[in-house]
């Protein structure tokens, strides 16, 4: 049980001493790269669907006529 206590007190210690925080302002900025990225990963995985469904029911469609 002492060891638990002092892995517990020694990351609390950790996470107010060495851990570097970021400001307020950095957390906005990046969560506005992450949801652009986001989007754009969102984007371009659509049209693959599309563009791959388009050239898969195609083929398909040739394959049973």
């Amino acid at each position: 049980m002492n060891n638990i206590k002092t892995y517990l007190q020694t990351s609390y210690d950790e996470l107010r001493t060495k851990v570097t925080w970021p400001t307020w302002k950095e957390l906005q900025e990046n969560t506005v790269i992450v949801a652009i990225a986001s989007i754009i990963i969102a984007l371009s995985v659509g049209l693959m669907d599309m563009v791959s469904k388009l050239i898969f029911s195609d083929i398909i469609y040739n394959l049973t006529k």
